[in-house]
C-alpha cells in the first residue's frame, strides 16, 4: 500500500501513469476512490496522483491532529515525496480549500487549477456570507451535507452509482467532527493566481445546492481570467453524476493550458 509518512502522519496515495503531473483532490463525500471514472482516461495524458485527505480513507490524523488545517502542507509534502515540483489541480468541493489554498501559497508550483462545485475558501466576504448561511441549515454536520452531495435524481436515475457513491463515502470513519467549521473558517487569496495568470476553471452543477452556480458566478467575477462552465442535469458532483462531460470538460482544460500535454 503507498503510504507517504509525512507532515506527522501517513498519507495514502496511488500514481497512475506518466507525464505532466496532475493532482486529484476529493471532497467530503469521497476518498481516492471517488476518481475512479476519471482516472482511466487521464493517465493516458498525465501522471495522476490520487490521494485520501487525513482523517478519509486510509489517511488517518493524529490524535487531537490539526485536521483540515494541515491539509495544505499534507499536499506541500506529498508533492516533495513523490518527486513533482509542478503540478494542475482538480478539486472536488472540500479538494477545493486544498487546492486554492496551495496555489495561493505556492503558486509557482501550480500548472492549472480546476475548481469544482466549490467555494474553496476564497477570500469574498460575500461568498463568505453565503456559505455561512447555507450551511446554518445544515446545523455544522457532515451527514446532512452528504445527504445533498448529488441532483435529487441521480438516485433514480443511476440507482447502481449512487450506491457505489454512498459505499465510497462510508469508507471515511476517521473525520473529524469539526470539518466543517474548520472549512468554513479558512480564506485563501487569489491575486498570486491573478497575478500568475493561473489557467482557472470553475465548474458547477446547475442543481448544486450546496454551491450553487450563482455563488460560483462571484468567483468567476474575481478571478476574470478563469473559465466559468455550469453542467446542466447534475448536482454537486459532476464528477460522479456526469464523468463522461465532465472529463471531456477537464481534458480540453488541461490540454489548453499545459503546453505538451
Amino acid at each position: 500500500m503507498p503510504v507517504a509518512r509525512i507532515n506527522g502522519i501517513e498519507l495514502y496515495y496511488e500514481v497512475h501513469g506518466e507525464g505532466p503531473a496532475a493532482v486529484l483532490a476529493h471532497g467530503a463525500g469521497g476518498n481516492h476512490l471517488s476518481w475512479w471514472q476519471q482516472v482511466p482516461l487521464l493517465s493516458q495524458h498525465f501522471r495522476c496522483v490520487t490521494f485520501d485527505h487525513r482523517g478519509f480513507g486510509s489517511s488517518r490524523d493524529l490524535p487531537e491532529g490539526p485536521g483540515a488545517d494541515a491539509f495544505i502542507e499534507d499536499l506541500r509534502q506529498l508533492l516533495d515525496h513523490v518527486g513533482i515540483e509542478r503540478t494542475a489541480l482538480i478539486a472536488q468541493s472540500m479538494g477545493g480549500w486544498t487546492s486554492l489554498g496551495f496555489a495561493s501559497r505556492y503558486p509557482d508550483r501550480v500548472t492549472a487549477l480546476a475548481l469544482c462545485d466549490t467555494t474553496a475558501g476564497i477570500d469574498n466576504p460575500e461568498i463568505a456570507r453565503e456559505m455561512k448561511s447555507l450551511q446554518a441549515t445544515m446545523q455544522g454536520r457532515l451527514a446532512v451535507v452528504l445527504q445533498r452531495a448529488y441532483s435529487a435524481q441521480f438516485p433514480e436515475r443511476e440507482p447502481a452509482r449512487c450506491f457505489l457513491y454512498q459505499q465510497i463515502s462510508g469508507l471515511n470513519v476517521h473525520v473529524p467532527s469539526d470539518l466543517l467549521t474548520k472549512l468554513t473558517a479558512m480564506r485563501h487569496r487569489v491575486e498570486p493566481i491573478i497575478e500568475r495568470h493561473i489557467p482557472t476553471m470553475l465548474l458547477v452543477g446547475e442543481e448544486d445546492v450546496l454551491t450553487p452556480a450563482k455563488t460560483m458566478e462571484l468567483m468567476a467575477r474575481q478571478i476574470s481570467h478563469a473559465q466559468f462552465l455550469k453542467v446542466p442535469g447534475a448536482g454537486h458532483s459532476v464528477y460522479f453524476e456526469r464523468p463522461d462531460e465532465f472529463n471531456r470538460i477537464v481534458l480540453e482544460f488541461l490540454r489548453a493550458a499545459i503546453p505538451g500535454a
